[in-house]
């Protein structure tokens, strides 16, 4: 079921209303319960809310197909008693025995897991690349299966709890229809955030009660999700799917014009996601964490990586990155360079954690070499140790007494980092859109032909239209930049505020369509 569907629209308000008034009265439910006259324990009426939003974030998922219910559901059982035996092997013998039970669960859970992420996702890619390797044919080997909506996502989030619960940083838990529910949360379930345990499974475990502030803040972050993928990256895509079909015979400028528009559709598309997801979770008193934080206006590529698909980069540098030694690794002793030693691991490490970040998002060379791309770009950063040199907001300042304010306009020296930069992510996303090596050279070829300096093609007639809107959205996030998303706004004037909805509104029901779905749930 797409966020932009009219089954969606009817969805969630059905959910919504059955969710806050079906728990019984007098726990976690409102005044004028469904169930006001059952009086049960808040433990039972919290249950009965998990399973209300286990059997609704079901019938989400399977809106598509019905059959991957089961691998969902494998795969949460698997993660669950996963947690389990990991709990009991570390507190039952406090020993080096102990120790190494519960890293067996944990090492065969995540077997499990990415051997069911590898079949679906990466086994047609692997076979075919080693057939062409040797030049034999390897068709009949070929599984040919769909590719599970949103498997890469729930995937990480349940190989999290496991790692987690072996790290001891949250206890695990035996409320099998809580975990379920926290795995298969449909508001952020195809296309995340990918949540931790630490963060929404306790959300799961207590209590919530509906807050009015809280649901209606939602609501505007759903609006500001909807204009951003139904009104940017739609119309974007439309010029964007044109220009790329005929790559070869376009003038440089609008090859130019194309990576641009494509670098607002991904964001629009994906950030558009994460703050519809968001905002439904508000509804449901459910606090998911921030996934896009104005990428666009970083000043290096160091700082894009903090504000881009924040649950993922977090991910891979918690349970990837710094376990591997990240940029302070253990130096042995037996070392006698021990300055070239750390720089050879950090090395390592960041093209390890690119590469991977590349590879999840598919099996595909052209992503391999994406994350290959901004490994080079990150790495002398890190070596030099400017990686974290900008993590305020662009614009920011502090006065005499450590309060932060915001200027109007970037500095010149910020305006020209973030072009520098905005242009360098504009590269990568050529390699990224491409479907082969081949095509991402000889696009970027295109680009820098003479015709660079030429007036681009029209293609569509929604061009200048699309522009607009795309600068309607930087302007506002460029204003909201210090805020949790673009409509996040405190205006008491009902006469001010509800025009600023109806103009999005407007904009969203004169755009919309009920056929494009997220570019991310591909992966």
């Amino acid at each position: 079921m797409l966020f932009n569907s009219i089954e969606f629209a009817f969805f969630l308000p059905i959910v919504f209303l059955l969710y806050w008034f079906l728990t019984p009265s007098g726990t976690n439910g409102p005044r004028y319960s469904l169930f006001r006259y059952w009086h049960v324990s808040e433990q039972t009426a919290l249950r009965i809310q998990n399973a209300f939003v286990l059997i609704a974030s079901y019938v989400f998922y399977g809106w598509w197909d019905w059959r991957f219910l089961l691998l969902i559901a494998f795969t949460s059982f698997c993660s669950w008693g996963s947690g389990l035996l990991i709990g009991k092997s570390v507190s039952s013998v406090q020993s080096v025995d102990g120790h190494k039970k519960a890293k067996f669960w944990m090492i065969a859970n995540i077997v499990l897991n990415l051997g069911i992420l590898a079949v679906f996702k990466y086994y047609d890619f692997f076979v075919s690349e080693f057939g062409q390797l040797f030049g034999i044919s390897t068709e009949s080997l070929l599984l040919k299966i769909i590719l599970p909506v949103g498997i890469s996502f729930y995937t990480f989030q349940a190989l999290s709890y496991s790692i987690d619960v072996y790290r001891q940083k949250i206890e695990p838990t035996k409320d099998i229809i809580a975990f379920f529910a926290f795995i298969a949360f449909f508001p952020q379930l195809v296309a995340g955030p990918i949540e931790r345990a630490t963060n929404l499974l306790p959300q799961f475990l207590n209590k919530r009660t509906f807050s009015y502030d809280q649901a209606t803040d939602g609501m505007r972050q759903i609006l500001w999700g909807l204009f951003k993928k139904i009104v940017v990256a739609d119309n974007c895509a439309t010029y964007v799917d044109q220009v790329w079909a005929t790559y070869d015979t376009q003038t440089g400028s609008t090859l130019l014009l194309a990576a641009v528009l494509f670098t607002f559709q991904i964001y629009g598309d994906f950030s558009g996601y994460s703050d519809i997801a968001i905002g439904t979770a508000k509804l449901f008193g459910i606090k998911l964490m921030r996934n896009f934080n104005n990428p666009y206006f970083s000043r290096d590529i160091a700082e894009f990586w903090r504000r881009w698909h924040i649950s993922l980069t977090t991910w891979f540098r918690d349970y990837v990155y710094i376990p591997l030694g990240g940029s302070r690794p253990e130096i042995p002793a037996h070392i006698k360079n021990p300055d070239r030693y750390k720089k050879l691991i950090i090395i390592r490490n960041t093209f390890v954690i690119f590469l991977l970040s590349g590879f999840w998002h598919g099996a595909n060379w052209t992503f391999i070499a994406w994350g290959a791309y901004h490994a080079l770009l990150f790495l002398p950063l890190i070596l030099l140790g400017k990686n974290r040199k900008y993590t305020n907001q662009v614009g920011s300042y502090l006065d005499t007494s450590g309060s932060e304010h915001f200027r109007l306009l970037p500095s010149w020296r910020e305006s020209l980092q973030i072009l520098c930069t905005f242009l360098l992510i504009v590269l990568g996303w050529i390699i990224f859109r491409a479907e082969t090596i081949t095509q991402a050279w000889e696009y970027i070829c295109g680009i820098c032909d003479s015709s660079l300096f030429s007036v681009p093609q029209a293609g569509s007639t929604k061009r200048i239209p699309t522009m607009v809107c795309v600068v309607i959205m930087l302007l506002i996030e460029w204003y909201q930049r210090n805020k949790q998303h673009g409509l996040e706004m405190k205006i008491t004037r009902w006469y001010i505020r509800y025009p600023i909805y109806a103009f999005f509104v407007y904009l969203i029901i004169l755009f919309f369509s009920n056929h494009n779905t997220f570019i991310y749930f591909q992966f």
